[in-house]
């Protein structure tokens, strides 16, 4: 497992990090045992996963509370993402919603503290500047976005270091790649990605539109009318996305690599990416990707890997918003 440093925090995370918005269940994710959350929690750290991210959106505080639950008495060697929603970013609420957390993550600081998406009603200084007192107070110790579009992210960063940017990235969702990846190489703050796997998509396991459920068929890959949770009114690229996917699953069979695995060792490869959040509901979801964890593959791969992607990539454009077809990136 290889580790990065937060900015200039001296804080190193872990390439892949364990995502724990499962761990609330509930309508996206079904039932979910705490027990087998907590296990999820101990194997990743057992496999040199050091980096949690959650947010109190995640069940209404459900995962939040469940990860300080396992992480008590490991706290110390582990590093905790959390995040204030859009909602709070009053300096008032911002203080509330953070002091909240760190009760439900039985804790008394934050690792990396992040803004889960903009809010353009309110003043971006007046939340930095609260930011920045609850960093001077020790109650969280860096500072990150999530969901920020190239002019937010340009906004906020000449304000204060941001030492991330959590976006939505893989083969199949690249829309990042066109303005918003550059600008945080150049202002030096990592990617995170979520969804690395495209929501399971990259695994093989759904080769026909039927077989997907509605919580991954509401992205904009899909029709509107596919998923009942959809947001959007786009067409989707139905019949390119198997396509790709017929693809991706044959070359990693001619090289007798799991897609799963090949998709994620794809994903290290890109520039700017410092960690990719790996969701699981229990240890042995934790260990199908431990293979990823030390995992490689050639520059020639990850050309043709390109290859098959590049006509979903220009299909879906510069829009990075998976669910929105007006996009809620700026």
């Amino acid at each position: 497992m290889e580790y990065t440093e937060l900015g200039q925090s001296k804080i190193k995370i872990s390439q892949f990090a364990l995502g724990c918005w499962p761990f609330a269940g509930g309508e996206l994710w079904g039932k979910q045992d705490d027990s087998d959350s907590i296990d999820a929690v101990n194997e990743s750290i057992e496999n040199g996963i050091n980096f949690f991210d959650t947010a109190p959106g995640y069940g209404d505080g459900r995962s939040e509370e469940v990860l300080g639950n396992a992480l008590v008495n490991k706290r110390q060697s582990n590093v905790i993402g959390t995040k204030v929603p859009p909602s709070d970013l009053s300096p008032k609420n911002i203080r509330r919603a953070c002091e909240d957390s760190l009760k439900r993550l039985k804790t008394d600081y934050i690792d990396l503290y992040q803004i889960h998406w903009p809010n353009h009603d309110l003043s971006i200084l007046d939340s930095v500047n609260e930011l920045k007192k609850l960093k001077d107070e020790g109650k969280i110790l860096t500072i990150g976005v999530s969901n920020f579009g190239k002019n937010d992210f340009s906004e906020i960063s000449e304000l204060v270091e941001v030492v991330t940017n959590q976006l939505p990235y893989n083969a199949l969702w690249r829309a990042i790649e066109f303005e918003i990846k550059p600008v945080c190489i150049s202002k030096q703050s990592g990617i995170i990605c979520y969804s690395p796997l495209a929501q399971g998509l990259l695994t093989g396991r759904y080769r026909k539109v039927e077989d997907v459920p509605d919580g991954v068929s509401r992205s904009r890959l899909f029709s509107k009318s596919t998923s009942k949770l959809c947001r959007h009114n786009d067409e989707g690229c139905e019949d390119l996305l198997f396509k790709c996917i017929d693809k991706i699953v044959d070359l990693s069979n001619s090289y007798d690599i799991d897609p799963a695995v090949m998709s994620l060792c794809w994903l290290k490869k890109q520039k700017g990416v410092i960690s990719m959040l790996v969701g699981a509901r229990n240890k042995n979801e934790v260990l199908l990707n431990k293979t990823s964890f030390e995992g490689e593959i050639s520059d020639e791969i990850s050309e043709l890997f390109n290859k098959i992607t590049n006509p979903i990539k220009a299909h879906i454009g510069d829009n990075p918003d998976m669910w929105n077809a007006i996009s809620e990136y700026r």
